[in-house]
């Protein structure tokens, strides 16, 4: 495999997505508030999960997938070989090395992740195949989990100082966003994934229940957002980032119910883009507001 192969699959954009759990949780950080934050910490933390845990996660599951449709942020994905395999592991060995400076319950949560991502697109396990069990398993660790442990990372705090309410509300708030936007990223993939064998939730749901989960678990969202800012002020910031990505679904929908041949990939990147770029906006607003 040449390097740009690698690299594609790697897949190193799309942890653009999943980048607001770690906003979220730096801007919860109680060293934030009292300005005592170590930002060279901050940013080791942010690079090992999104440029080396993540993309070892992607390269390990573009290697036993083999995909030959569009997924994730490719629309033709170049064929792999057993390197792929490799610098997967070596991501992962790397991160868990870099982890040890940050601390063993980083460590751990890199561990525990990784493990989880293998048994997702290993052929012996293969989650991916459990359409519900998946979801459930990437809304937990892709957020609530996520949150949890980069909180727990930015501040050195003890772990159980996580299981405290708006820690845990926090994170499920985290994972009702993934549980609203993962499906719908699978929405152009079912031709490809019944090829393999696998149910993924959006082909349990159908185009259009897929639809109508990604409205419900949003909706259960945004209250959650309501109620965890208190309805503060604040808060109305968030509709007013998400509006673009909300607009585009809702015309996205109006195609996609009239002809379900529009549930395709580029609509499905456009509008992960729209949702993951308003969120990020929202945070880093969220992180402003919060140090000044």
């Amino acid at each position: 495999m040449t390097f740009r192969t690698v690299w594609l699959h790697l897949r190193v954009p799309f942890s653009f997505f999943l980048l607001p759990v770690f906003l979220f949780a730096l801007s919860q950080s109680e060293s934030l508030r009292q300005g005592t934050l170590d930002w060279g910490r901050v940013a080791v933390i942010g690079a090992v999960i999104h440029l080396l845990l993540y993309p070892a996660s992607n390269a390990y599951n573009s290697y036993f997938d083999k995909d030959e449709g569009s997924i994730g942020i490719l629309e033709t994905p170049p064929p792999v070989d057993k390197t792929l395999f490799y610098v997967a592991w070596v991501l992962d060995l790397l991160a868990l090395v870099i982890g040890v400076w940050i601390g063993w319950p980083f460590v751990a949560y890199l561990l525990i992740y990784g493990l989880i991502s293998k048994a997702y697109s290993h052929p012996i396990i293969r989650l991916k195949k459990y359409p519900i069990a998946s979801w459930l398993v990437i809304g937990l660790f892709q957020g609530g989990f996520t949150y949890l442990m980069s909180l727990q990372a930015i501040d050195a705090l003890p772990v159980f100082d996580m299981l405290t309410f708006r820690p845990l509300l926090a994170a499920l708030l985290c994972t009702l966003n993934l549980l609203a936007i993962y499906p719908i990223t699978q929405v152009y993939q079912h031709e490809e994934d019944g090829r393999r064998g696998d149910l993924t939730m959006s082909r349990l749901l159908g185009v259009r229940g897929t639809f109508l989960n990604t409205l419900i678990w949003f909706t259960l969202s945004l209250a959650g957002f309501y109620a965890y800012f208190r309805g503060e002020t604040v808060f109305w910031l968030l509709p007013v980032c998400l509006l673009p990505g909300v607009l585009y679904f809702l015309v996205w929908a109006n195609r996609v119910f009239r002809d379900e041949r529009q549930a395709d990939f580029r609509s499905a990147m456009t509008m992960t883009l729209l949702a993951g770029t308003g969120l990020n906006v929202f945070f880093l607003f969220l992180l402003v507001l919060t140090d000044s």
